[in-house]
């Protein structure tokens, strides 16, 4: 093996926890509730408090990977982010375990934060910008199919013990130390350089507080003042950070590449994609388990059709960016995606996985078409000084698309199911009281809480209620196509044509934030 794909393995490796805890935690929270003790509040904050600190710490996580260096950073990352996962396996049983489990899932994100932002820089370091959208695209296609395993190895592990989903990042993480430690990835470092303290409070207070609300709309209502109060402050505090940032020397995020007309497409494309592409998971998952009837080990197997397309398309995306530029994969992917979507959505109510899954194939095709090459043509519009705080602001963007599209889109969601449910089961002689009960409980799945059948619950009725939760589900697959038609149309309007040949300035003019930053991005031929 190469030390170039040794890297590459290393840094697979190193990105797996990440991406498998985005879904495996959220399957064991049922056994936790039920073992610990939760509180449903707490249970909501297992999950969320992960991914509320991974969203807020991004940007920080990015420059302290390019200042520091990008090894470094890697390597604490992932001994951290083993640490406490080693920690919440380790949650006590009685007083205090509520506190322990979130402090720690709060401290694995925070890990996180910093881990994936150095080893996606050093990925975009090691390969010549000519072949980065073949490897990226690898990069991308199996860290991201790791994601659709979660559910399956969460419903497996937990058979045996809840504790297992945590402890199997332990031997990841030592598998990726001992790699990095053989192939020494660049370190990249800039430590003549300093933090932007006041930029870094801003940012992850804006961004902490911003997603607070997106993700807390589900439970809050989106009625609620609590609500509104935060995404109103996170966005003043996000404003407050951008006007920061463009008057210091040495930003935390270098802004003003987003003068550039390519860089700032490709994030208004990352964005709309991260609407649909997080909440995926979610919403299939539930769609498998309420309407299909599936276990949620089995339910994993309706991502792994989403990400098959998905992996062998991103191949397709990859070798087509390195020969002519992102435009033409990113247009047809968005298209292709919003199609898949559509059709897919209109195949949800048949409750039929075999009717279903072609076309749940074509979505992840679009997608994989598009996020490997959008993202590395947003990395490459960017010098090496720079590459950590640019993953950082990619990643930031995804995840505030991804935390928008579960709030928006859960809330449909939830609406949706508590009007059809009722609607159906009251048609069928169910008091109303009992059918507004019932899809209430049935809703509930969406935030957190768990539904079920009575297990005298007669086959017609069990049927009226999968049906509804199809339809509703159905607006929101729908919701998922528009999204992808309008990055479709962002695409096609302003991206540029060609590639990315080269660097477009001086190293130290982006890693400052200087003028040069807002000039040409590449040359394109």
């Amino acid at each position: 093996m190469s030390n170039k794909n040794l890297v590459l393995t290393a840094m697979i490796f190193a990105v797996a926890m990440m991406f498998i805890d985005q879904t495996i935690v959220a399957l064991a929270i049922p056994t936790l509730n039920h073992d610990l003790h939760l509180s449903a509040t707490a249970g909501q904050w297992v999950v969320n408090g992960y991914l509320l600190s991974l969203a807020a710490l991004f940007p920080l996580g990015g420059r302290v990977a390019d200042i520091v260096g990008h090894r470094t950073t890697l390597l604490v990352g992932v001994f951290t982010f083993a640490l406490f996962s080693a920690l919440c396996g380790a949650t006590p049983t009685g007083s205090g375990g509520e506190e322990w489990i979130i402090v720690c899932r709060v401290l694995q994100g925070a890990s996180a934060a910093f881990l994936f932002p150095a080893a996606l820089a050093i990925v975009v370091a090691t390969f010549d910008v000519s072949e980065r959208g073949k490897y990226l695209a690898i990069f991308f296609s199996i860290s991201g199919g790791l994601t659709a395993i979660g559910p399956i190895a969460g419903g497996y592990l937990t058979q045996w013990t809840w504790r297992s989903i945590f402890w199997i990042n332990v031997p990841v993480a030592l598998i990726a130390i001992v790699l990095t430690l053989i192939a020494k990835p660049q370190q990249a470092a800039h430590r003549s350089e300093r933090i932007d303290v006041p930029g870094a409070v801003l940012s992850i207070a804006g961004m902490g507080i911003g997603v607070l609300g997106l993700q807390q709309a589900a439970v809050w209502g989106w009625s609620s003042p609590a609500t509104w109060a935060c995404i109103a402050v996170g966005l003043v505090l996000i404003a407050l950070f951008v006007r920061c940032e463009l008057r210091v020397d040495q930003p935390l995020v270098p802004m003003r590449l987003f003068s550039n007309r390519a860089f700032a497409v490709d994030n208004a494309v990352l964005f709309l994609l991260s609407i649909c592409f997080v909440p995926l998971f979610f919403f299939a998952s539930l769609y498998a388990q309420i309407a299909l009837g599936d276990s949620a080990s089995n339910a994993g197997l309706l991502l792994l059709v989403f990400f098959g397309g998905f992996a062998i398309a991103s191949q397709w995306g990859g070798r087509i960016l390195d020969a002519r530029g992102a435009r033409p994969t990113v247009v047809l992917g968005c298209a292709v995606a919003a199609v898949g979507f559509y059709l897919w959505a209109n195949k949800l109510e048949a409750l039929s996985f075999s009717s279903q899954w072609p076309y749940l194939a074509i979505a992840g095709a679009g997608m994989g078409l598009t996020l490997g090459p959008v993202s590395t043509d947003a990395l490459n519009r960017s010098a090496s000084t720079a590459f950590g705080a640019v993953t950082g602001v990619t990643q930031t963007v995804r995840n505030f698309g991804g935390s928008l599209g579960l709030a928006v889109l859960g809330s449909i969601l939830v609406t949706r199911v508590v009007s059809n449910v009722e609607s159906a089961l009251t048609s069928r002689g169910v008091p109303h009281a009992t059918a507004s009960r019932v899809a209430h409980d049935i809703a509930g799945a969406s935030t957190g809480k768990s539904g079920s059948f009575g297990s005298n619950t007669s086959h017609a009725l069990v049927h009226a209620v999968q049906l509804g939760f199809a339809t509703a589900t159905k607006t929101v697959v729908i919701g998922m196509a528009g999204a992808m038609a309008a990055a479709f149309v962002v695409a096609l309007v302003w991206m540029p044509r060609g590639r990315a040949t080269e660097e477009p300035v001086a190293d130290a003019a982006v890693a400052v934030g200087g003028e040069a930053a807002a000039g040409p991005a590449a040359r394109v031929g």
